[in-house]
């Protein structure tokens, strides 16, 4: 008979059953973020958002995201231009029905709103977080 480490069903509860090859991607994709997702980064790391624990290119099923809280099951995505094209809108419509089936809240926001306004952004964040909190 086999055991896993309560580490490895922590793990898979995490990544909700994300591939290894997923889990790949993602550890590839913290090297290449860009600069919104950098900035971002520098404001959630290390529970500096109201104590909340987020995870950078956080994989999620078959999906990667791009900042994750597991604590309040919250997704926050940032969108470059691509993202206002129709197919690219309609892909990120059913990445984020597919996400929230399993009980997890997506947001957006776009690189400009990140690089711009900030301030705006994490306190958006902030309010989501304890929203869900509660």
């Amino acid at each position: 008979m086999t055991h896993k480490s309560k580490t490895r069903d922590y793990e898979e509860t995490l990544n909700y059953g994300a591939s290894m090859e997923t889990i790949e991607r993602a550890r590839d994709l913290r090297k290449r973020m860009t600069e919104a997702e950098k900035l971002l980064w520098s404001y959630l790391r290390n529970k500096k958002l109201a104590g909340f624990k987020f995870r950078r290119q956080h994989p999620i099923w078959i999906f990667i995201a791009d900042f994750y809280c597991h604590e309040v099951k919250l997704v926050v995505e940032l969108d470059g231009g691509i993202h206002q094209e129709t197919e690219q809108k309609e892909w990120d419509e059913n990445r984020t029905a597919e996400i929230e089936r399993f009980e997890i809240k997506v947001i957006r926001f776009t690189n400009e709103e990140v690089l711009e306004n900030i301030e705006e952004v994490l306190k958006q964040i902030q309010y989501e977080c304890e929203k869900r909190i509660e």
